[in-house]
């Protein structure tokens, strides 16, 4: 869809740094991070919902969801990760995504409430992207 952000970024006519492309999945940081080294899984193919991602492509969108979540622990040294899809309510872009955000006890973060935070530069976000991919 010509009008989705998570569209244009999956087709690279969106800056955005990427964290990993593959087949079943598409992963870059969020620009509005809740903590830095938020990372966004989308599938590659348009659709709006979980319900709407097809039986099939459930499993490996997850798969990589999964090995995000361990890579953003280990690479960005988080105590562990918070991983969460919103289906239409909160979800600012209509488009299935699932955040993977780093976690370290005391952080601050609590329920739902997402403060969000900035990168310094496009250079340190390309930093934390690094070292989310190099883990994967």
């Amino acid at each position: 869809m010509a009008d989705c952000l998570f569209c244009r970024a999956v087709l690279g006519d969106l800056p955005v740094h990427v964290v990993a492309s593959e087949p079943a999945a598409f992963a870059f940081l969020d620009h509005r991070p809740v903590f830095k080294g938020h990372v966004l899984v989308v599938p590659r193919e348009h659709v709006e919902t979980l319900a709407d991602l097809p039986e099939p492509e459930v499993g490996p969108f997850f798969e990589v969801v999964r090995r995000l979540a361990i890579a953003v622990e280990i690479g960005l040294g988080a105590g562990g990760t918070f991983v969460a899809t919103n289906n239409r309510v909160s979800q600012s872009v209509p488009h299935l995504h699932t955040h993977v955000v780093p976690r370290t006890k005391g952080d601050g973060l609590r329920g739902f409430f997402w403060p969000r935070t900035k990168y310094a530069s496009d250079a340190e976000a390309a930093e934390y992207a690094e070292r989310i991919r190099a883990v994967l």
